[in-house]
């Protein structure tokens, strides 16, 4: 798959009003090293008060948090999906937060984004947030 430019992202308005609504975030690519992006952006939502649900393959727990495999092993409700992997990997993780039902938010980070995988869920009713980093743009909102 080619680099893409996202054709779907909310705006910074709405990009406010998800940190405001949102309470739970599982994070998908959630590293346990402190060194990489997923681990850092992760400690530093939970750092804001969002309950981080980690989805590696590896691991008990990151960041003192219960590490699930996948979305569809998760009990507890989420409002939102952090994505930390490559765009083609993100089509499946798509269809798997529709599935669940109470997803209302998909989010990839800088440099990941999936067209298809976005209009899917905007089609489904979730807002879609590609190609941006979600520590970076709450500080930027919130942190002035």
């Amino acid at each position: 798959m080619e680099c893409e430019f996202p054709t779907i992202n909310e705006d910074k308005s709405e990009i406010k009003k998800i940190f405001e609504e949102v309470k739970t975030i599982a994070v998908v690519g959630l590293s346990p090293n402190p060194a990489k992006d997923s681990h850092k952006v992760a400690k530093y939502l939970q750092a804001q008060g969002y309950k981080i649900i980690p989805i590696y393959p590896k691991e008990e727990t990151i960041l003192g948090e219960k590490v699930y495999r996948s979305l569809s092993e998760i009990k507890d409700k989420i409002d939102m999906v952090d994505i930390f992997r490559k765009p083609a990997a993100v089509l499946p993780i798509v269809k798997e937060a529709i599935k669940r039902g109470d997803v209302k938010v998909i989010w990839t980070q800088i440099g990941i984004v999936n067209n298809e995988a976005a209009k899917l869920a905007k089609d489904s009713g979730l807002r879609v947030v590609q190609s941006r980093c979600s520590m970076v743009e709450h500080k930027n909102l919130f942190n002035k």
